[in-house]
C-alpha cells in the first residue's frame, strides 16, 4: 500500500488534511492554527507532498525523515506546520485501517483527560476574570486555570498599568482553596522582570507554572528566571528544532516542557520530545491552545507522554468557529475532557459544509513523479 493522494482545505485560522492510499484507505490530519494555515498548506503541496506520496502510509518515522531531510534548506515553522499535518493524518489512517483509536495504537488508555481552564484574555479586567472562573468552576468543575500576565515581547509592559498585579492578588479571592493557577506571560519579560512577576505569583500562593516569562529564543534568559524561581517555569511551544529542544532539557532550561504537536511536526516527533523530557527528570504539558483537532490529538496521545503533568491545556474563549469542523464537540465534564470516540482513528466526523467553504488543493501521484524528474535534472 502507498500514499497516492494529499488533499489540503484551508483557511486562514486553520486547515485539514486528507491522505488517501492505493488501497482506498485515509485518514485526517491538520495544519496548525492561527493566521497562516492556508500558506502552510501551500507548502504542504510545494514541499512535502513530493516526498511523502509514494511512501508506505505506516512508515510514518521514515516519512517524517525524508521531508526533513529534503527540506534542509527550508527548516522552520512552515515546514513543521506542514509535517505535523502529514503525521496526524497517518496516524489517524492507521487507526482507521486498523478500526482503533490512536490512544489504543499508542499503547495507552482513553479515559477522559484532566484538564486546566485556559484565559487567552488581556482585555478582560481582572474582576470580571475572577467571575469568570468563578462560575465555570461552578459549571464545570475545573480544579485548575491558566491567566495572562504582560503584555509585548520581552518589553515588561502591561495591558494596562497594574493589571497584573491586581490579577494575580484577586484571582483566588472566589475560588476553591485548592485550585491550581498558572501564569502565562508569553514571552512578556526581560530576567528582572520576570523574576519579579514570578516572585509575586509564589507570594499570593499560586503554585502552578509560570509560562514563557521571556522571549522564547532567549533561553539563557529563561533558565535565569527558572533558577531564581521556586515555582517551575515552563516553556517550549513554539519551538520546532530538535536541536533546540535537547539543550532545553540538557541545560535545565525550563521545568516543564511544552511541545505543540502542529507547530512541532506531529505526534511523533512531540513523543521524541516527551521522552527527552522524562529522561532528564522533566514533566511534559503539551501546548493545546484552541479546540481544533490539537486538542483532539493531544488528549489521544496525553498517557503515552512520558512524566506528563497534572492537566491538559482547554480553553475556555469562544471556540464556536471549530465546531463547525467536526464533531463532537469538545466539552468538559467534572473538569475532565472526554476522548471522542466517535469511530477510530481520532474518532471524530469531518463535517462536509466547512469542507465546502476552504480553498481545495491536491496533490497526486503523477505530480509527485513528475517533481522527483525534475529534481534529477536539477
Amino acid at each position: 500500500m502507498i500514499i497516492t493522494k494529499i488533499e489540503s482545505f484551508a483557511v486562514k485560522h486553520v486547515g485539514l488534511v486528507r491522505i488517501t492510499t492505493d488501497a482506498g484507505a485515509f485518514g485526517w490530519g491538520q495544519i496548525s492554527t492561527f493566521e497562516v494555515a492556508d500558506i502552510a498548506a501551500r507548502v504542504l503541496h510545494r514541499l512535502v507532498a513530493p516526498v511523502v506520496i509514494g511512501e508506505d502510509p505506516f512508515a510514518v518515522e521514515e516519512i517524517n525523515r525524508k521531508i526533513l531531510e529534503r527540506n534542509l534548506k527550508y527548516p522552520g515553522t512552515f515546514v513543521c506546520r506542514a509535517l505535523g499535518a502529514v503525521d496526524s493524518a497517518l496516524w489517524d489512517l492507521k487507526g482507521r485501517y486498523e478500526k482503533k483509536p490512536v490512544w489504543e495504537l499508542l499503547g495507552t488508555s482513553g479515559e477522559p483527560v484532566p484538564v486546566y481552564g485556559s484565559s487567552m484574555s488581556r482585555k478582560i479586567t481582572p474582576v470580571d476574570e475572577n467571575k469568570r472562573l468563578k462560575r465555570l468552576q461552578g459549571e464545570c468543575g475545573y480544579r485548575a486555570f491558566k491567566i495572562r500576565v504582560g503584555s509585548g515581547v520581552g518589553r515588561n509592559e502591561d495591558s494596562w498599568p497594574g493589571r497584573t498585579e491586581e490579577l494575580i492578588s484577586s484571582i483566588r479571592t472566589d475560588l476553591s482553596g485548592d485550585t491550581v493557577i498558572h501564569a502565562d506571560a508569553n514571552s512578556a519579560y526581560t530576567p528582572q522582570g520576570a523574576i519579579r512577576v514570578g516572585k509575586l505569583l509564589e507570594k499570593n500562593g499560586l503554585k502552578g507554572h509560570f509560562e514563557e516569562p521571556c522571549p522564547y529564543w532567549e533561553l539563557d534568559w529563561t533558565r535565569e528566571v527558572t533558577d531564581a524561581l521556586t515555582i517551575s517555569v515552563a516553556g517550549g511551544e513554539q519551538d520546532n528544532y530538535l536541536p533546540t529542544w535537547r539543550q532545553m532539557v540538557r541545560d535545565h532550561v525550563v521545568d516543564i516542557v511544552q511541545p505543540d504537536i502542529f507547530y512541532l511536526g506531529g505526534i511523533t516527533r512531540t513523543l521524541t520530545v516527551s521522552r527527552m523530557a522524562h529522561d532528564h527528570g522533566l514533566l511534559c504539558v503539551p501546548h493545546s491552545a484552541n479546540h481544533s483537532l490539537v486538542t483532539v490529538c493531544t488528549a489521544h496521545m496525553w498517557n503515552a507522554v512520558e512524566s506528563f503533568g497534572p492537566f491538559m491545556e482547554f480553553s475556555i474563549e469562544d471556540q464556536s468557529r471549530f465546531h463547525e469542523m467536526f464533531s463532537p464537540s469538545l466539552e468538559i465534564i467534572d473538569g475532565n475532557l472526554p476522548i471522542p470516540d466517535e469511530g477510530c482513528g481520532w474518532g471524530v466526523s469531518i463535517k462536509g459544509a466547512w469542507l465546502d467553504k476552504a480553498e481545495y488543493r491536491v496533490s497526486e501521484l503523477e505530480d509527485a513523479q513528475w517533481n522527483r524528474v525534475d529534481e534529477l535534472k536539477g
